[in-house]
């Protein structure tokens, strides 16, 4: 084991509060086996009566008083005592326990926290309070891949498109047209062209630029990266929010930020707003509605969000009763009569990103992959549902 005096101290510790038990039920046991001399006590007091009485010292009534209070005591003590039971004084601990099993009982103890420890402790760590590990955990994200870095870390390729529409986007000077241009094409699924059209439209802009359009390139970087946020998405996000702090995809992508580098509070504090007053038509609320709760869990917090969608008191009751059948049945049938009603109906793009995660946690991956190729179609033109929906597939295990 590692660290052989943190474990000599401990054993010694653990042996030290043992001592100390057993004393305690040393003390404990001497008061309560007085009985046997109790009993000879109570019984020379009777005795002592009968003489006072022969003597004249105390009258009749009063022998009679002093019988029955001595009597009362001599049977306490008379019971005690029998409560050691058949075994012999020399098989029983001061405190009632017989030796062996009390000596066992130590034994168990001291072994099983030891055992107990070196499998759910930290042997060997050193002392990592609050502040220290939050600056570790802000200066693992400063120190994270870069934008490049982590697609070479995913395999992608490069276009060789790319080179010839970033030459001929040097050309353009159409805010317009450039914001158009990204539009359509990272609707189409052409992240990086949406990317390099970013770009140039924050170049021709120069501090002109809205909160939007530095959150639009960052959204770009980040389905580029297939929900990685990059440092040079943060910078985005940062020229974002310094512009519009209530701006909801930089607050969203910030938040999934600090929860990808394990600074839950502060993803926490970047949701929390949106989760309760954020635009319930956006794409992203669900998806922060749905993980606010583990997040507070994990940042420590008690936080109880009022009025989230989801199955009635009496449909978990229900569900609880179930057998895992009819629960998998009643799974199936819910996600059956979403799929009909969006089919027919339509619906938001958060009950769509739904239906894609339901099939894919019942391992129907072939109808989760149409049913978000159906979506792609349906939300066409439209940015942030479209980006939704690729990290929905690509976190379901999906073609995006």
């Amino acid at each position: 084991m590692a660290n052989a005096g943190f474990w000599a101290l401990a054993v010694a510790l653990c042996a030290v509060v043992l001592a100390i038990l057993i004393a305690a039920a040393r003390r404990g046991g001497a008061r309560g086996n007085r009985g046997a001399a109790d009993v000879a006590i109570y019984k020379d007091q009777l005795a002592e009566i009968e003489r006072d009485l022969a003597r004249g010292i105390i009258t009749t009534e009063e022998a009679a008083r002093l019988r029955g209070e001595v009597g009362h005591r001599l049977l306490d003590a008379d019971r005690a005592d029998s409560a050691l039971g058949p075994m012999t004084r020399s098989d029983v601990a001061p405190g009632g326990m017989p030796w062996a099993a009390l000596g066992l009982t130590g034994i168990v103890v001291l072994a099983g926290s030891v055992f107990v420890y070196d499998r759910l402790g930290a042997p060997g760590y050193p002392d990592l309070p609050l502040q220290a590990r939050l600056a570790s955990l802000d200066a693992a994200i400063a120190a994270r891949p870069t934008q490049a870095e982590e697609l070479s870390r995913l395999g992608v390729a490069a276009d060789p498109g790319l080179a010839a529409l970033q030459t001929s986007l040097a050309a353009v000077t159409d805010v317009d047209a450039l914001r158009a241009a990204f539009t359509e094409r990272f609707a189409a699924g052409e992240v990086s062209a949406a990317v390099l059209t970013a770009d140039r439209l924050l170049a021709v802009l120069g501090d002109k630029a809205t909160a939007a359009d530095h959150a639009n390139r960052a959204l770009a970087l980040v389905a580029e990266a297939q929900g990685y946020v990059s440092p040079e998405a943060e910078v985005e996000l940062r020229a974002a929010l310094t512009l519009d702090l209530t701006n909801e995809v930089a607050r969203y992508l910030v938040g999934e930020m600090f929860l990808q580098g394990g600074r839950f509070d502060q993803a926490f504090r970047f949701w929390r707003p949106l989760a309760e007053d954020g635009n319930p038509d956006a794409p992203w609320i669900a998806s922060i509605r749905e993980r606010i709760g583990m997040v507070a869990d994990l940042a420590g917090v008690r936080y109880d969000l009022t009025g989230t969608p989801g199955p009635g008191t009496g449909d978990m009751a229900a569900a609880a009763e179930m057998s895992p059948e009819d629960r998998q049945a009643m799974i199936e049938g819910m996600v059956a009569q979403l799929s009909e009603r969006l089919a027919t109906d339509g619906g938001s793009v958060e009950e769509w990103e739904q239906l894609i995660r339901s099939l894919a946690v019942l391992e129907r991956l072939d109808e989760a992959q149409a049913i978000y190729n159906e979506a792609m179609t349906k939300f066409e033109g439209r940015p942030a549902e479209l980006s939704f929906l690729r990290m929905a597939a690509v976190e379901s295990g999906l073609s995006p």
